[in-house]
């Protein structure tokens, strides 16, 4: 276990990190531009590339890189989430002295004092979960060449996801620090499921990446009103103008999501079928079908 801590928490790229245009990708306003221009240009190029080859009408083999997709996403959740974790715990024994007279440790992991700087461990494992999103973005390539319709809101969540995870650092931004845990908690649960049907194990019926993201959802508003009181009652929290900024971004992102999942529950209802039957990529597996019939189409869709 000490060879473990020392590699969460006490390696010298660790405790010795700090944010800015010296590191090695993703760290500059240009950098963030680009790389989502090319993400946007590449994923609209694909998806209408392969529109206009209509023979095809089959997905592209693609073997195992799906399965690999989703164990690197499911192997780095769980870094980043056991990093961050073990981190907090210490900067929050390490810092406490200052701060301890005015808030407890959950209104501290809330709401950083004035003047945070981002260095330090917690902000070592917030720049991974940054570039964690990047390797996100297979996911809409991957669902392209598998013949799924290109949406607007798949483009639009990811996009702002890599946004708002940017904003985090360079504004050191309050409330991060939860944020990213419960998201690579999400992560870790909806990522070993894909494993568990890709395998060919069996799936159930459970709404897992739909349940997931509402879950999401609830937890960072209730967290975001617990971020504007205590910036109002504990004399102002670090970042709040960015704060506002990614509030913003992630309600932009909620109606985004609840308008498709409600269009497409209406439209599956219409067509008789039942259910949510929602896509993994986009909600959920299907529901309110027979177990057989859910089994088969997880292991199709994840």
């Amino acid at each position: 276990m000490g060879a473990v801590t020392y590699y969460l928490t006490e390696h010298p790229s660790i405790v010795g990190f700090r944010w800015g245009s010296a590191l090695p990708w993703g760290s500059t306003w240009s950098s963030l531009a680009a790389a989502l221009s090319v993400y946007l240009l590449l994923s609209l190029s694909l998806s209408a590339s392969l529109s206009l080859l209509r023979r095809r009408r089959r997905p592209v083999p693609l073997g195992p890189v799906p399965l690999l997709h989703s164990l690197l996403m499911f192997l780095s959740s769980a870094a980043i989430l056991a990093g961050t974790a073990a981190s907090a715990r210490l900067e929050i024994r390490d810092t406490s002295w200052f701060w301890r007279r005015h808030k407890t440790p959950f209104q501290w992991l809330l709401c950083f004092p004035l003047g945070t700087r981002p260095s330090g461990r917690l902000f070592f494992w917030s720049y991974l979960f940054y570039l964690s999103r990047y390797l996100h973005l297979l996911k809409t390539f991957i669902s392209i060449l598998r013949r799924r319709r290109l949406t607007l809101s798949k483009l639009l969540y990811r996009s702002m996801e890599i946004c708002t995870c940017f904003l985090w650092l360079e504004f050191s931004q309050s409330f991060q620090i939860l944020a990213i845990v419960s998201s690579t908690l999400a992560g870790f649960v909806v990522n070993g499921y894909r494993l568990w049907v890709s395998v060919g194990l069996p799936g159930g019926c459970v709404p897992v990446v739909l349940g997931c993201r509402i879950v999401l959802y609830a937890c960072n508003l209730v967290c975001s009103v617990g971020v504007l009181m205590l910036h109002f009652k504990k004399g102002g929290c670090n970042g709040i103008g960015a704060w506002v900024f990614t509030s913003v971004l992630n309600g932009v992102l909620t109606l985004v999501f609840l308008n498709f999942c409600v269009r497409r529950h209406l439209k599956r209802r219409r067509s008789g079928r039942g259910g949510l039957g929602f896509d993994d990529d986009d909600c959920s597996v299907s529901v309110g079908r027979s177990t057989a019939t859910s089994e088969l189409d997880s292991k199709k869709d994840l």
